[in-house]
């Protein structure tokens, strides 16, 4: 979900025209900044430098870190020298290379733990969906929800329980809406994966309550342009008339509160590029029309998009800062003790609340489209791991600490809901 505002040192990245050329980050930096006293500062260095932004809104985050290219470094460092700076990455290229160190993956009688050691590549994802439902085919089929924009399908996997498949209300969760958030699509497949593998009464009683649609990519052609071309792609890969910007953020293009100001951006360069009009993304509409159905038959019990970075647990609303949603007191009873699990398990520390008030104003998107429109029960994101250390670039041991924290917020929404 993370807001970046690419700047004319990196517009060639984007032009369609480029898309076969493998993106360099070697020699880009990342710092951290804390803004406090000097936001106009600040304003003026990322304006004049056109740099990237991977975290916060200048104008009125508290922290933003940006992404600096090796020919803006010294000017860069020159005009922060009284602001307050941390350095994320010292060679971006080297933190990516590191990255992706891919494990080959070959599947045993049945898919096992040792699949969340490293991050793979697109096609090695939807053949552990598929063995993964293989080894469980009384309790798991793999499901498309139809094609992306190159063609691609939209894969998941449905799980059930004793009562049979489509016998109850719908658990729905999202990952790699943001094609760069690697850890989400580990994260989404580990929750299937315990699903099925646990012996745990309770998780199988999860099973038995709700029906599971699992889909680890939302997003596969911008995953996959994130694998072979540039690592810090984000969008869809739809073109838009008239520009030679590709992309537009499916987060940002859902049928409800698309055009509220502030909440996405009209720039069709932009990151959060809301597109030309409500829901005309490909995915947007494919990811709709799969939740709209689940609400038609049994009814949505909860819908959960999953993101990286920031570690923060929310909830509706995100295209207003001052409406407040009925169900308040009990989504943030939730989410706290979602938190709470989290923490007991590692100690990582999340943070709860309403998405316009704890993140940023986000209109057009899922969550509240999923509240609002489809009626889901409970509707809320995620915020994966770090704060800031890697950012996007999440090193592969820090994966299954990840997943094993989130599945126990998880667990604890799964069992705690009314």
């Amino acid at each position: 979900m993370r807001f970046l505002t690419l700047g004319l040192a990196l517009t060639s990245l984007t032009s369609a025209a480029l898309v076969q050329r493998k993106v360099s980050y070697d020699g880009f930096k990342v710092y951290r900044i804390n803004v406090g006293e000097n936001r106009d500062q600040l304003a003026k260095v990322v304006s004049s430098l056109k740099l990237a932004t991977w975290k916060g809104k200048v104008a009125t985050s508290d922290v933003v870190d940006l992404m600096v290219g090796p020919t803006q470094i010294e000017a860069f460092e020159k005009s922060t020298v009284e602001l307050d700076t941390k350095l994320m990455h010292d060679d971006l290229g080297l933190s990516i290379a590191q990255e992706q160190d891919f494990p080959v993956y070959a599947a045993a009688a049945a898919p096992n733990a040792t699949w969340f050691n490293g991050y793979h590549p697109i096609a090695d994802h939807i053949q552990f969906l598929k063995d993964l439902a293989a080894a469980y085919p009384n309790n798991a089929e793999v499901v498309v929800a139809g094609k992306s924009v190159e063609g691609r399908d939209i894969t998941g996997i449905h799980i059930w329980g004793s009562g049979g498949k489509g016998s109850q209300k719908g658990i729905v969760w999202h990952g790699t809406v943001h094609a760069r958030e690697w850890i989400t699509n580990m994260v989404v497949e580990y929750a299937a994966y315990t699903l099925l593998t646990s012996a745990d009464p309770t998780i199988s009683s999860f099973k038995n309550k709700y029906d599971f649609y699992i889909f680890p990519i939302v997003n596969p052609d911008g995953f996959a342009y994130t694998q072979t071309t540039d690592r810090m792609w984000r969008k869809n890969r739809q073109t838009t008339p008239s520009t030679s910007c590709v992309g537009r953020d499916i987060n940002r293009n859902w049928p409800n509160q698309w055009s509220q100001r502030g909440g996405a951006s009209t720039s069709p360069c932009a990151e959060d590029y809301k597109g030309p009009s409500a829901g005309d993304g490909v995915e947007t509409k494919v990811l709709k029309a799969q939740l709209d159905s689940i609400a038609a038959d049994k009814g949505v019990k909860l819908y959960m998009d999953i993101h990286s970075y920031s570690q923060l647990w929310m909830y509706p609303y995100g295209y207003t800062c001052s409406g407040t949603i009925p169900e308040a007191a009990l989504y943030s009873q939730l989410a706290s003790g979602a938190v709470n699990a989290i923490a007991s398990v590692h100690g990582t520390a999340y943070t709860a609340g309403p998405i316009c008030t704890t993140i940023y104003q986000v209109s057009g998107d899922s969550v509240d489209y999923a509240y609002q429109v489809a009626k889901a029960e409970f509707s809320m994101t995620v915020e994966l791991r770090d704060t800031g250390r890697y950012g996007f670039i999440l090193p592969a041991e820090q994966i299954k600490p990840t997943a094993e924290e989130m599945w126990a917020g998880l667990a604890y929404v799964l069992g705690n809901m009314p």
